[in-house]
């Protein structure tokens, strides 16, 4: 598996599995808050991301086909955007779901994430936005 940033050859397959608008993915690929999961020379999955405050990255979404769920697609693309986090030196990340998302509330605590607030987003949504924060000041450039 390759994991890389994203490219603008990678817009026609971020149109059809991001939930975006094709100017905002544009913008993200040319500031470079794309990751993008390749598997025998096709694209699996996405990592998206921003900067929270402008500042503190922020994972916006994650999303792998579903044919390849459950392979460690996603849990790839989170440690390649960890790693240029840290050699960007960032000291914390983001991330948030749903309240009602028991899975991938799990799968951020696996990866080092600790809920610190929740806010209620129901105009926009069925269930409060719980967010999460995972200290990397310690972790080493290799």
């Amino acid at each position: 598996m390759i994991i890389r940033r994203a490219h603008s050859e990678d817009l026609p397959w971020l149109l059809e599995h991001e939930d975006a608008s094709e100017d905002w993915i544009g913008r993200c690929i040319a500031l470079g808050e794309y990751f993008v999961a390749e598997r025998d020379s096709e694209v699996v999955g996405f990592l998206r991301f921003s900067r929270f405050w402008g500042k503190i990255p922020y994972m916006d979404m994650i999303r792998v086909l579903p044919l390849h769920q459950r392979e460690g697609v996603g849990t790839a693309l989170f440690h390649a955007w960890e790693g240029a986090m840290i050699e960007e030196g960032a000291q914390h990340l983001m991330t948030s779901s749903e309240w009602a998302e028991a899975e991938p509330q799990a799968w951020h605590r696996r990866n080092g994430f600790k809920a610190v607030g929740s806010i209620d987003l129901r105009i926009v949504q069925p269930s409060p936005e719980i967010f999460f924060v995972k200290d990397i000041s310690d972790i080493r450039k290799v």
